[in-house]
């Protein structure tokens, strides 16, 4: 059996990142709908790591609690099918505010800016309202309900049981659908490669 160095505490997220398709009308909306006004970047003349030249603009928004969220904006890579709507199961951000009223302010303000957000969806443990950026990714803005945390603790409870018959539900259909190397936990890190 394989011994595994000791895992280090994670402290947080510093950044996610995704392509947008214009800086300006990314700012546009994190800035002036959503209302992050910490923001900045950098632009970097070649790609990383590979030394490809792609220059791009890292943009990057900080939050109240410290953690950004970051885009790329790289038009010579760029392909502009990635900017259709992406389904909700394939990337949202998921935005927090503290209170239904913070988050009934956020829906009213985004709607001010000609932006259509709906909602609120009650999903017993958070409540939420659902828009899209300019970039196709969509954006909840969300509140935990009081029974948040209980809610969760208590699903965490049994979720190994919960998981087990899951897989079990599903694995014929994802075998069909990938292939059963494309699920193996231990390949699934080298598939794409």
């Amino acid at each position: 059996m394989a011994t595994h160095p000791a895992a280090r505490p994670i402290k947080g997220v510093h950044h996610a990142a995704y392509r947008c398709r214009d800086a300006e009308q990314t700012i546009w909306f994190y800035r002036d709908v959503l209302g992050l006004t910490n923001y900045t970047g950098v632009v970097i003349e070649a790609v990383p790591g590979t030394g490809e030249d792609d220059p791009y603009l890292h943009l990057f928004f900080q939050m109240g609690n410290g953690e950004f969220l970051a885009f790329f904006d790289a038009p010579g890579s760029a392909d502009p099918d990635w900017f259709k709507r992406k389904e909700s199961f394939d990337m949202h951000w998921a935005f927090e505010v503290d209170s239904e009223e913070d988050m009934l302010a956020m829906q009213e303000r985004i709607d001010s800016y000609g932006v259509s957000a709906v909602g609120p969806v009650d999903h017993g443990f958070v409540r939420s309202i659902y828009m899209y950026d300019p970039n196709g990714v969509q954006v909840e803005v969300t509140y935990r309900m009081p029974q948040h945390d209980a809610i969760l603790a208590k699903t965490q409870e049994n979720f190994d049981d919960v998981l087990a018959r899951w897989q079990a539900r599903t694995r014929d259909q994802k075998v069909a659908k990938f292939g059963a190397e494309a699920i193996d936990r231990r390949s699934r890190h080298t598939a794409a490669a």
